[in-house]
């Protein structure tokens, strides 16, 4: 029979910097699961040692030298690894391990989306006509249908899709992250494939719900100007295990921190 665990995922914005705050998110919240992005280090030179003390004995790593880079630390046994590359750039911005859950096991994607830079013009910028290639390629791959095994995907897929997922839908509209044409792909993938928005599902639209806050705010909690870029989503045969989520919001407020925060959700049986 399948057992109860905790899913976190979290932008760390290079983990060698901030492996301390990882210790502390162990220390304080214990995830089983811990799905990291921009980890921003190879493979070779990720702390490794540091979360096996820790119990997460289990790791899957896809990392480069400086850039993107995305992990999973598990309490729980690996059945199987795998990473997709997009775009044909070479860039470690996918992993996917499936878990040990004590019943058929849950496969969890864990995503790093490029940014796409300042300009949402694919014309003039070629990030954010890489970031909208990528979400193509996310569509033809996991945005066709829905998924025919037990699946969460996870991570920074900088995109806030909805109004209230942002501190102003006027004036972000045409602001990278929030444009309609990435809203609109980002919701096109997530609704074609059959996902469950389960962050939705446990803190509904009108009420604002934000994963990140720039480093550019001098005092970023009284701003509060937050989008949610984080997601956790869902398909619907795990849907209804999904019991609770939590956005650890102090954790932006932690020394030297991530501009993102974590996301833990509760897979129960």
């Amino acid at each position: 029979m399948a057992r109860s665990f905790t899913l976190a995922t979290w932008n760390i914005n290079s983990v060698r910097i901030r492996t301390d705050l990882v210790e502390r998110l162990a220390a304080e919240r214990a995830p089983d699961v811990l799905c990291l992005q921009e980890i921003k280090c190879p493979e070779a030179n990720f702390p490794a040692s540091v979360f096996r003390k820790l119990g997460y004995v289990h790791q899957a790593i896809n990392g480069q030298k400086g850039y993107h880079g995305v992990a999973v630390l598990s309490r729980l046994p690996f059945a199987a690894i795998d990473r997709r590359g997009f775009c044909d750039k070479g860039d470690a911005r996918h992993i996917a391990v499936t878990v040990d859950d004590g019943g058929d096991g849950v496969e969890i994607h864990n995503l790093y989306v490029p940014a796409g830079g300042d300009e949402p013009d694919a014309t003039l910028n070629e990030k954010f006509a890489h970031k909208l290639q990528f979400l193509d390629e996310m569509a033809a791959w996991i945005g066709k249908a829905p998924a025919g095994r037990a699946s969460i995907v996870v991570g920074d897929l900088n995109i806030a899709p909805l109004e209230h997922d942002v501190w102003s839908h006027k004036q972000l509209l045409g602001v990278v992250s929030h444009t309609p044409v990435e809203t609109a792909a980002l919701e096109a993938i997530r609704t074609g494939g059959g996902w469950v928005d389960a962050m939705r599902s446990h803190i509904p639209v009108p009420q604002k719900l934000y994963t990140w806050w720039s480093y550019r705010s001098a005092d970023w909690s009284a701003a509060d100007k937050g989008r949610r870029l984080d997601h956790v989503w869902a398909c619907p045969a795990v849907a209804p295990r999904v019991a609770a989520i939590e956005v650890v919001r102090a954790a932006r407020g932690w020394d030297r921190p991530s501009d993102h925060v974590p996301v833990i959700a509760r897979i129960e049986p």
